[in-house]
């Protein structure tokens, strides 16, 4: 027998059940992981990041909530007193949203204590005669990426207004070499550049001088008045008229794609256009939409590569890069009053009508969010089958002499939701509006948590 070498024996190599060699050595154990919601929560509570976060579980939260969050919220409605019509609306932090009206009117509302303070609107540097009627109010309001610009219209419609934040200090205006007509929407591409799409059938791409903002102009004048810069546009560019309806290619919804550098818009001819967004503005390609009347409203999801259009009565979907579409339409069916806001956040979409109600769709089963039946004590709850819907407030509205002629048999009008915005963090849901006819003035806004 051979004679060990050592002091310690070496064990012969175990064989595998079928006799035919030695077994693979074992692996090290790894630690357990704890992937229950009570460690995350308490992760996330003493500031754990990386693998004490759960990678993927806080995705996976959000889903949830963003599903169960609609049912959960109830309505606060807002005194704005006699203000005309609420169209845009964005969250500037946790308890204030900047709001943009008919009656021309740029403000501030805390959404706690309901106080409003308005912002002075930048003027033109030509004549008042030449400026174009206020009446249409301001359409558009966005933020840029970093929150520190928001992009609005002036006290001339046509014109493209840029404030600094967060005290909304005036930094530029785009006058009298940009649009001809009103701007309804704006999109911005970075921290930078801004475009804007006007009812004169042009969209204009923008770029801010970073020295407008960082102190090298003199702000006010000798009055103590606040002064700005006037700027032109890099690139002008004309939607291609359509032989259907040659003449309503009016710009009323623009949408970026940060993915792609991509711009998606919407004209009143029926029509949605893509643009390669850079330096300038270069044509992709032009889609006939399904369904073309009233084509107000657009919005783009990232994670999906979607864009989302809202029409008199349906939503449509579109995919640039597919030739055929594979997610239907959805139909609102309020009445024909149509889809008057529209926005993403994750796989749901939130549709604000023209009849006073929020709908929610799950673009993922292609169906709408629906009411959960009462818990009965014997049977855990379940679908109603019945549509989720949000009802807002009545709101304010003016009884006036065009009231009374033509709705005064009307016991309540509901207000159209021309916009609404998320803030996720804090879980609230800010909705304005205001009466459909264009005639009637009156005004909603309401705070959803």
């Amino acid at each position: 027998m051979a004679r060990q070498t050592g002091s310690r024996k070496r064990k012969a190599p175990a064989l595998a059940a079928g006799g035919d060699g030695p077994l693979p050595p074992k692996k090290p154990k790894r630690p357990a992981a704890l992937r229950s919601l009570l460690h995350y929560l308490k992760g996330r509570e003493v500031g754990a990041r990386g693998r004490a976060g759960l990678p993927g579980f806080e995705g996976k939260l959000r889903g949830y909530a963003v599903r169960k969050l609609p049912e959960l919220l109830r309505e606060r409605e807002l005194a704005l007193g006699t203000l005309n019509k609420v169209f845009a609306s964005q969250w500037l932090n946790a308890r204030q949203v900047v709001c943009g009206t008919k009656c021309n009117t740029l403000f501030v509302v805390d959404v706690q204590s309901g106080h409003i303070t308005r912002i002075p609107l930048m003027r033109d540097r030509g004549p008042a005669s030449a400026r174009a009627q206020p009446s249409c109010g301001i359409h558009a309001i966005q933020l840029n990426p970093s929150k520190t610009l928001l992009a609005t219209g002036g006290e001339n419609p046509n014109s493209l207004a840029v404030y600094q934040l967060p005290t909304l200090d005036p930094v530029c205006l785009g006058d009298r070499h940009g649009h001809k007509d009103w701007i309804f929407a704006i999109a911005w591409m970075s921290d930078t550049v801004a475009v804007s799409g006007s009812r004169d059938g042009t969209v204009a791409l923008w770029k801010m001088d970073p020295d407008m903002f960082h102190g090298s102009i003199a702000w006010h004048n000798d009055a103590g008045l606040p002064l700005y810069a006037h700027i032109r546009p890099r690139d002008v560019e004309t939607i291609p008229r359509a032989s259907t309806n040659p003449s309503n290619r009016k710009v009323r919804a623009l949408a970026f794609s940060g993915k792609n550098q991509e711009l998606g818009a919407v004209s009143l001819d029926g029509y949605f256009h893509l643009w390669k967004a850079q330096s300038n503005l270069s044509r992709l390609l032009s889609i006939r939409l399904p369904y073309c009347r009233e084509n107000v409203c657009l919005t783009y999801c990232d994670e999906l590569s979607l864009y989302a259009v809202g029409s008199q009565s349906h939503v449509s979907f579109l995919d640039p890069r597919q030739r055929q579409q594979n997610i239907r339409p959805l139909c609102s069916r309020e009445g024909g009053t149509g889809v008057r806001s529209l926005s993403f956040y994750q796989h749901i979409v939130t549709v604000g009508t023209g009849h006073g109600c929020l709908l929610f769709y799950d673009i993922r089963g292609q169906t709408f969010l629906e009411e959960r039946a009462s818990a009965s004590p014997h049977f855990p709850p379940g679908p109603a089958g019945r549509k989720l819907k949000l009802t807002c407030g009545r709101g304010w509205l003016n009884h006036d002499d065009l009231w009374v002629n033509y709705f005064g048999g009307i016991g309540e009008l509901p207000n159209a939701l021309y916009t609404h915005c998320y803030n996720w963090p804090e879980m609230k849901l800010f909705v304005a509006g205001g009466p459909l006819p264009s005639g009637l003035h009156g005004n909603y806004a309401g705070l959803w948590s």
